[in-house]
């Protein structure tokens, strides 16, 4: 499971990436565009060094800020669909995706608090 939430946020990264790269955006919307890059890229850096933790609270820890930065992008991704009125097939896709990989950290850090150890 582990490995898949790894290939999943990577995924999720490079279409995000994609995504951005697809339009043209102006000068505000650029604000938004960075803080959206910065938090849908830090899903999976965070979930990556959570794999090298040295303890379980190191990795329980990455994975609480891999969950914030999914919440995060929720927010960013939302900010841009509504603020600028984009209805995208790419876009929706992004926003059931980071809506999914959110429910999925939101489990995984539950199951690690309630882990003894």
């Amino acid at each position: 499971m582990e490995k898949e939430i790894r290939r999943r946020c990577y995924l999720f990264s490079l279409e995000t990436i994609k995504f951005l790269k697809s339009r043209q955006w102006d000068q505000l919307s650029m604000i938004l565009v960075r803080q959206l890059l910065r938090s849908a890229t830090s899903i999976g850096a965070n979930v990556v060094e959570a794999k090298n933790s040295s303890s379980r609270l190191e990795f329980k820890r990455f994975y609480e800020i891999a969950l914030k930065s999914a919440n995060e992008t929720l927010y960013w991704l939302n900010l841009l669909k509504d603020g600028y009125e984009l209805n995208d097939e790419n876009l929706s896709f992004l926003l059931k995706e980071a809506d999914e990989l959110t429910r999925i950290l939101a489990v995984s850090v539950l199951k690690l608090k309630q882990a003894k150890g």
